[in-house]
């Protein structure tokens, strides 16, 4: 199946499925503890669109134990950084329709958690096409380590997702109903 019909046919999937329970706080601490991370480290998020996964409650109760958060901006040349944010500053709805923080620091998550669309048991995710969070982590990569960690519902997993050589393979891919190993 080509990339455009399986994501036209997951995101369907989605839709109709949004009402599951989303991943956990308790999830998300235990990935943290099997990471054995030494310091209180920066973590990228999203604001969830078009029946994306939450993460919000999740980055919320991470600010609220000292870790520092950003959320991406987009910018015209169809690339994206990430700046810290708080969650008691205000958002701002971008040209896209998705809320962002006003720019005022950029930052390189240490931890990426990024949406998709679907995902496979390698770990390669499919996301809407704009190829955003692709070159966010090939460009991060070349600067430090990140760790990413893909957010779905287990129902996004398909059996193998379409790949070519600009696509990054995730970390981990967390579900509502635990990781992909």
């Amino acid at each position: 199946m080509s990339k455009e019909n399986l994501r036209k046919k997951l995101i369907n999937l989605r839709k109709t499925n949004f009402k599951e329970k989303g991943i956990t706080f308790i999830q998300f601490k235990k990935i943290l503890k099997k990471l054995n991370l030494k310091k209180k480290i920066n973590i990228g998020g999203y604001y969830p669109i078009n029946s994306e996964i939450g993460c919000l409650d999740i980055l919320e109760k991470l600010e609220k134990n000292n870790f520092k958060i950003s959320l991406p901006i987009t910018n015209k040349k169809n690339n994206m950084d990430f700046y810290e944010w708080s969650f008691n500053e205000p958002l701002k709805v971008s040209n896209q329709g998705i809320p962002e923080p006003d720019a005022k620091k950029k930052v390189y998550p240490d931890i990426l958690i990024v949406p998709l669309v679907g995902f496979d048991k390698n770990k390669f995710r499919l996301g809407y096409g704009g190829g955003f969070y692709d070159r966010y982590i090939s460009k991060i990569l070349n600067i430090k380590k990140v760790i990413t960690i893909g957010f779905a519902f287990s129902f996004q997993e398909t059996l193998k997702i379409p790949t070519n050589k600009f696509d990054q393979k995730l970390d981990i891919v967390l579900t509502n109903k635990g990781f992909v190993k």
